[in-house]
């Protein structure tokens, strides 16, 4: 699958994957504070943005794109940065594919399996009806009862867009990834990767604990954890110079 994508800068790639919902412009302001040094490439995945849509949504398609794009591309080697989904993206490809990976760098989501736990939001989602909006700001008040944070809600808005002018949709594939939800949080274990990872957990996250680490160690035994105080799941958005420190500290090593 041809995934859609923007580069910046010049240097060594580097290329990053966003999570479930998102898209490459969720990851426009960290990108334009690495591209001084690096050739970053922000990327849509499968089922969102402006990247192609299909029934299959699983880490091994997933990974299969990302390497057909460095293939198209002539990246032989990157450094591969991942948030959430996206994380355990790159931690497949790098299991799978070690030799095209130059250091890896994954964002507030271990390797293990994670249950189901996106009920409300699909709720949220659900709960608005796309063919009877007349303003983008309706939708979030048909979220609110079903979602109460107001900072996922907006997350969620940034992907709601107009395919015509007077009709809105979402950019991600609501029904596949419904379909798929289970593969989202499926355990990333597959095979040891030895090469240089850094993990990067918000401090007001729950997603990497510190009972986690051993085991995450056991896979990627040339491993480092940081924790960014008073950021959450979202730590790139919440805390974008302290984030983008912590990546330009490991990848200058």
């Amino acid at each position: 699958m041809k995934l859609n994508y923007k580069e910046f800068g010049e240097g060594k790639p580097i290329i990053i994957l966003h999570g479930l919902m998102g898209m490459l412009d969720n990851w426009q302001a960290p990108a334009k504070m690495l591209w001084d040094n690096w050739r970053v490439i922000i990327v849509d995945l499968r089922n969102h943005g402006h990247s192609p849509q299909s029934d299959k949504h699983n880490y091994d398609v997933m990974v299969a794109d990302v390497l057909e794009l460095m293939d198209d591309l002539s990246i032989a080697k990157a450094h591969l940065l991942g948030h959430s989904m996206g994380g355990k993206v790159v931690m497949v490809f790098a299991q799978q594919h070690p030799e095209r990976v130059d250091k890896l760098i994954v964002a507030d989501i271990g390797p293990k399996y994670y249950p189901p736990h996106h009920q409300d939001v699909l709720a949220a989602l659900d709960a608005v009806p796309l063919d009877q909006l007349e303003r983008r700001t309706e939708a979030e008040d048909y979220m609110k009862p079903h979602l109460s944070q107001a900072g996922v809600r907006q997350f969620l808005m940034k992907s709601l867009y107009h395919p015509s002018k007077d009709t809105f949709d979402w950019r991600f594939n609501l029904a596949s990834i419904k379909k798929n939800i289970e593969n989202v949080g499926q355990a990333t274990d597959e095979a040891d990767y030895e090469g240089d990872t850094l993990f990067i957990r918000g401090g007001n996250s729950n997603y990497i604990t510190d009972e986690d680490w051993p085991d995450i160690k056991m896979l990627f035994p040339n491993s480092y954890l940081i924790t960014i105080e008073d950021a959450g799941h979202w730590l790139h958005a919440e805390k974008p110079q302290e984030f983008v420190e912590a990546v330009q500290e490991f990848l200058a090593i």
